[in-house]
């Protein structure tokens, strides 16, 4: 939307300048026919890099309807751009971010109460599945709790605790994905297989998966990063109807948003529907059986399937909402997504019922918790 200029001054550092560099340019008149929004944004041609424009270290501020304002603290060739935004309007966005914190904070405190109540309760611990609910509820704990600090942490003069918080949010994300896909596995072999399994270290080994997977992945991403732009940090969110931005700390990068976060949920959101559609089948069949042969009562195995759509299916809104604002999706996604911890809260309540309501319940126990608890014992 304007010409290029380049200014730099040879034999010098040009990066990090302490007074910033400050441009004004003529911008082309632009009627935008079109339904999506766009925005001037100040950006510079990375050279040495990845050969496209980059906003990283500039301020965009439109003088008026002509004239945009650059302020950037590097020398390289600058230009003004027309790109696209995905607005949130003011109204709507105070509103989500209340539904966001209340909920946030709901699920976090809801999280922490099953953490508890398995580290006090003999019973749960004597289930393997209570192990996998217990590791989704910490994982949730960690993502909620960080999230809640996600826009007081961009405001902070330190960029660490931006990046901090950043990178523990997305940990603490990709390990919520692979705990849900880990639910997805056993209750696979909760109720589709027909014969016992026994697998050696079992909750070890998806311990390692849970949270060792996420830590090899982000670990990667700071390692990188180190020779490239930061990966994490502060981004501003832009709020429609007004000149006004919003700061949180999150990935700065679209490339590894896309390549890694939608990636990773994707596979994750289809195992889990693969898994969801064979749970149903098998659901199918046994209610046709007499209840002499039942495996499994049908009323527990449709409990386990709502498990398996809560830990699952209201993550798969991400798909609905994906390339433009659509606020109904949005409020679903907040007030269903934030809940979590308070669902498998009431999940934990369920499974630590007295001994005489267990023993009635005994027959829905996991064919893998039993037999681990018998090898366990032998």
């Amino acid at each position: 939307m304007s010409t290029v200029i380049r200014v730099e001054v040879i034999g010098r550092d040009n990066v990090n300048l302490t007074n910033p560099l400050i441009i004004h340019f003529p911008v082309n008149n632009y009627t935008n026919h079109s339904t999506k929004s766009y925005i001037y944004s100040c950006q510079y041609y990375d050279e040495q890099g990845s050969n496209t424009w980059k906003p990283d270290g500039c301020n965009t501020t439109q003088i008026s309807d002509d004239v945009v304002e650059c302020s950037c603290d590097h020398m390289t060739p600058f230009a003004v751009l027309l790109v696209e935004v995905i607005n949130i309007d003011g109204q709507h966005w105070e509103i989500l971010s209340y539904i966001s914190y209340v909920g946030c904070g709901l699920s976090a405190v809801f999280s922490a109460s099953s953490v508890l109540l398995f580290i006090f309760n003999r019973n749960a611990k004597a289930e393997v599945s209570n192990s996998i609910h217990v590791s989704l509820s910490g994982a949730l704990f960690l993502l909620n709790l960080s999230f809640m600090f996600s826009e007081w942490a961009a405001t902070m003069t330190v960029k660490e605790v931006c990046v901090f918080i950043a990178v523990t949010i997305h940990y603490s994300l990709l390990c919520s994905l692979t705990w849900m896909a880990i639910e997805a596995l056993h209750l696979y072999l909760l109720l589709a297989r027909v014969f016992n399994i026994y697998i050696k270290y079992y909750v070890v080994k998806l311990s390692l998966i849970g949270w060792g997977v996420p830590a090899v992945l982000v670990g990667s991403l700071l390692s990188v990063q180190q020779l490239t732009d930061p990966f994490y940090g502060a981004i501003n969110v832009t709020i429609s109807n007004s000149n006004a931005t919003n700061p949180v700390c999150w990935i700065t990068e679209p490339l590894i948003l896309y390549s890694v976060n939608f990636s990773y949920f994707t596979i994750v959101f289809l195992f889990n529907t693969i898994v969801l559609f064979i749970v149903s089948r098998q659901i199918f069949k046994l209610k046709k059986l007499d209840n002499k042969h039942k495996k499994i009562p049908v009323k527990d195995a449709s409990t386990v399937l709502g498990l398996m759509c809560l830990l699952g299916t209201s993550w798969g809104l991400v798909f609905l909402g994906s390339g433009y604002t659509s606020y109904p999706i949005l409020y679903v996604f907040c007030i269903s997504n934030t809940m979590q911890g308070f669902s498998i809260f009431l999940w934990m309540c369920r499974k630590a019922r007295p001994d005489k309501q267990k023993e009635a319940h005994s027959k829905s126990l996991s064919t893998v918790d039993t037999f681990i608890i018998e090898k366990q014992k032998e």
